[in-house]
């Protein structure tokens, strides 16, 4: 089941800034939500609580349900190279992923709405669905009659996108559409986990 409560506890909870607008609170407050969270030691957690977290700490990241990274960690297991990056990589090619990596949403639940709500092609067709795996030399764009909405003007100019564009997207804001010029290498993504924390967490 897929958290839908306050975005920001997520982020103190994991110690991490998970979305841009946590950063400030994290600063304010860097300690875990709730009465005792300034009582709480992060270090004294165990070995079993810390690779929980970190999987934890990916599943909010890119906004999934535990049954989906299972799902995706049966994936990542198939595939030829290191089961934790490829199970980062399956994450990031997600297309809820790659509008929020692109700069055409302010965060993964804005870009999971976008796409749920059908303002979102892929290859010049209709994809209303979030965990839609994009595959390189496809081309993803916000659908022409959705470009007038202010969420999407606000993208058109820059408004979402990052200081650095992902080396494995080309981007075009002012055409709001980008192409997966090829999978993502673990190194090229900038997610704050440990993969192989994750990785313990589900070997065990």
């Amino acid at each position: 089941m897929r958290y839908t409560g306050p975005k920001v506890r997520l982020s103190r909870r994991a110690g991490v800034p998970l979305t841009r607008k946590a950063v400030r609170y994290l600063e304010a407050r860097p300690y875990p939500p709730g009465e005792h969270g300034r009582k709480t030691s992060r270090r004294a957690a165990g070995d079993y609580s810390l690779r929980r977290m970190e999987k934890q700490k990916l599943r909010w990241y890119y906004d999934v349900s535990e049954r989906q990274m299972r799902r995706y960690w049966s994936l990542a297991l198939r595939r030829p190279g290191r089961s934790g990056a490829e199970l980062v990589t399956l994450l990031e090619t997600r297309l809820a992923s790659l509008v929020l990596r692109a700069g055409l949403a302010p965060s993964i639940y804005a870009a999971r709405q976008y796409v749920n709500h059908g303002h979102i092609t892929v290859d010049g067709r209709k994809v209303d669905i979030p965990s839609y795996l994009v595959r390189p030399g496809q081309t993803v764009a916000v659908r022409a009659r959705s470009r007038a909405m202010q969420p999407f003007v606000a993208a058109a100019e820059g408004l979402y996108a990052e200081e650095v564009t992902a080396p494995y997207l080309a981007v075009d804001l002012n055409e709001l559409s980008f192409t997966l010029l090829a999978a993502p290498e673990r190194a090229q993504i900038r997610v704050p986990v440990d993969e192989q924390l994750v990785v313990e967490h589900y070997s065990r």
